[in-house]
């Protein structure tokens, strides 16, 4: 079936009619929707939404994150012949799971860029769906949480980074990816206690009170004790996962605007958030992945893995909802 299928199917972006369900164009042809889901602004019957932010104007080092998106979209299309595999289900068969587009916005207008991100997700959770974000540098993840905190108040997160983004900054009008995580907690929009940081491997003077496992306490204790006592810190409190590319290690992700050596191997990222099956999951992203500098696709490819793993997670305690 999937061989004939494979002979019929092209441009799914479009011609999908059914929000559900595997797909088997061919990896390197057709227009590259992520995971091949239908490109679409209607969220009628939708229960998961797709979408990207490519802003990369907040970064302290390379840029190249606004083209991540358009990357993670590409190396997605490895992935939708097949359910995600060690998960037991198919996320893509059980839910209506779209491609919504990228965000629209006015590149010039930086200042102006939070207000348009924090609507764009009110939009979306008008709609009743969850998201998973596509980046974008990691700024981005303070107005979706603005928004997210609109619909469910504060929230744990779990974090994957090298950097904690705890940098102390009050002015909140200022645009910076490495300040976000200490505006979201000022902010209340993040519960610190019931929150965890996985992979940090440089310095924090202050983590205002947030949780943290560093990236050696990873490699010491091994992945599953990781998620066990990630999901034993949220709970069942509702939670934003946000995964910054540069918790992997640089051999792993070399294509990203900050990378520190020491970091996770992409077989314990897996491992990890697989093992935070269970968790209530409301939403999440993916950020950091800078094409210009992922030589062979390797970023682009861990970024897709790591969004479906974020699908999974949702989907997971949805099931027999």
């Amino acid at each position: 079936m999937a061989l004939e299928d494979a002979k019929k199917q092209i441009d799914m972006a479009f011609t999908r009619r059914d929000l559900r369900g595997l797909s088997y164009e061919n990896a390197f042809a057709g227009a590259t929707s992520f995971l091949r889901r239908k490109y679409t602004k209607d969220l009628t019957g939708v229960d998961l939404a797709v979408t990207g932010v490519p802003f990369d104007q907040a970064v302290t080092n390379r840029t190249g994150t606004r083209m991540g998106p358009r990357a993670i979209r590409e190396a997605s299309t490895l992935q939708p012949y097949d359910p995600p595999y060690g998960w037991g289900f198919d996320p893509l068969g059980e839910f209506a799971v779209i491609d919504y587009g990228d965000l629209a916005f006015d590149y010039a207008n930086v200042s102006g860029t939070p207000g348009a991100i924090q609507e764009h997700f009110r939009t979306l959770l008008a709609g009743g769906v969850g998201t998973v974000t596509l980046g974008g540098d990691h700024f981005i993840t303070l107005p979706i949480l603005k928004a997210y905190a609109e619909k469910y108040g504060p929230l744990s997160v779990i974090q994957f980074d090298a950097h904690s983004d705890l940098w102390a900054d009050d002015d909140m009008e200022r645009i910076d990816h490495g300040t976000f995580m200490y505006k979201a907690v000022k902010l209340g929009l993040v519960d610190p206690k019931r929150s965890v940081q996985i992979g940090i491997r440089t310095e924090c003077d202050d983590y205002c009170g947030m949780n943290f496992i560093d990236a050696r306490t990873v490699h010491e204790v091994g992945p599953a004790e990781v998620a066990r006592r990630a999901r034993e810190i949220v709970g069942d409190h509702q939670t934003y996962l946000t995964f910054d590319i540069d918790a992997l290690d640089p051999a792993f992700a070399p294509g990203t605007g900050t990378p520190v050596w020491g970091g996770l191997s992409s077989g314990q990222a897996a491992i990890i958030l697989r093992d935070l099956a269970g968790i209530n999951l409301v939403g999440g992203d993916i950020v950091e992945v800078s094409p210009p500098y992922d030589t062979t696709g390797a970023t682009a490819i861990a970024g897709a893995h790591v969004a479906m793993e974020l699908i999974c997670l949702w989907g997971w305690t949805r099931r027999n909802a």
